[in-house]
């Protein structure tokens, strides 16, 4: 699919087809999940190759961030289907040459849907070349992941609580929920992983854009207050991605906290069940003893033939069981 846009009034405005983008100026070209005849009409509209989904995939810095005719070549990982059950990382490339910016993914990351619908309104932020759009997209971007974070630091906290304050009667209960918290632990920590491999993609690319000659070229023909807004605008991108991911870092330490302890309160219920078990032998071990013990057939038994022998012999084992129990209970090992 191939979105078209042209900047009227300082505004995004969609268009059909690249003629008219020619006519008017495109702004952004957004090539998702592209054909091959939508990536060679761009490349035959402005003179450059689009890298293709496994070339997007390298995770070397000379793949993700470099110049080639002219254009300024830029790929960032970013993060789709947040909300879901499976967030996937996605490989977003952005090529600036002159004053369009052509965008490359195939997936649909929601910030891009949301930043298109606000820059059309009237009230939306001004585009008036490729490189305002890229810094709004990038913007969106870390907004979304900002959001993420909040809400997966309230999920953590709702999930301390639970793990520290569970008054569960059942032990086998409790077991299970605590089972149930790491598999939980687990999703959260691997969608931190995946924003914060998305963050710190983004701030390599603010930094490579912020030094590399399109930028010059971009302040040298605009005026001066533009130039000054544009600045100030990448620095408050770098600082914002910078930020987010020192603290997606600290969540991602504070998840892997939740998670030891929880083993460790499941290694605790475990061992727990496993010295009831070990108190219960010890404690029918001498019942079992005197019963084996009258359970022997010698002639030369005396309790054998006396009236209370059975009576005796019930009481011992009792006694023999009653005892152990006591001096476990009075060393506070139950």
């Amino acid at each position: 699919m191939l979105r078209i846009y042209t900047g009227q009034n300082g505004h995004l405005t969609a268009i059909d087809g690249l003629p008219e983008a020619e006519a008017l100026g495109a702004l952004w070209l957004d090539l998702l999940n592209p054909t091959v005849e939508e990536v060679k009409l761009v490349k035959a509209h402005l003179a450059i190759d689009i890298p293709t989904r496994d070339e997007m995939a390298e995770i070397e810095l000379s793949d993700r961030l470099y110049h080639e005719d002219g254009a300024e070549f830029m790929t960032i990982t970013a993060v789709a289907n947040i909300e879901g059950e499976d967030p996937v990382k996605a490989p977003v490339t952005f090529v600036i040459k002159g004053q369009t910016l052509v965008t490359v993914r195939h997936a649909e990351p929601k910030p891009f849907l949301i930043y298109a619908a606000k820059a059309q309104r009237t009230s939306g932020p001004p585009c008036t070349s490729g490189e305002l759009v890229m810094l709004g997209l990038i913007e969106a971007i870390i907004d979304r992941a900002a959001d993420t974070l909040e809400r997966i630091g309230d999920e953590i906290d709702a999930l301390s609580r639970e793990i520290f304050r569970n008054t569960s009667p059942s032990a086998s209960k409790k077991t299970r929920n605590l089972q149930s918290l790491v598999e939980r632990i687990g999703r959260k920590g691997e969608l931190l992983t995946k924003i914060q491999e998305s963050l710190v993609s983004v701030a390599r690319l603010v930094a490579y854009h912020s030094a590399s000659d399109s930028t010059s070229w971009a302040v040298a023909s605009s005026g001066r207050k533009l130039q000054k807004e544009i600045r100030q605008r990448i620095k408050l991108v770098q600082r914002d991605a910078t930020f987010l991911s020192d603290h997606a870092t600290f969540l991602s330490n504070k998840i892997n906290f939740l998670l030891d302890a929880t083993l460790g309160l499941i290694n605790l219920e475990q061992n727990q069940i496993i010295k009831i078990f070990s108190v219960a032998a010890v404690v029918f071990l001498p019942p079992t003893l005197v019963a084996s013990i009258y359970g022997m057939n010698f002639d030369a038994m005396p309790e054998l033939k006396w009236l209370l022998g059975y009576p005796f012999a019930l009481g011992l084992m009792v006694l023999s069981a009653v005892v152990p129990y006591l001096f476990f209970k009075r060393r506070g090992w139950l």
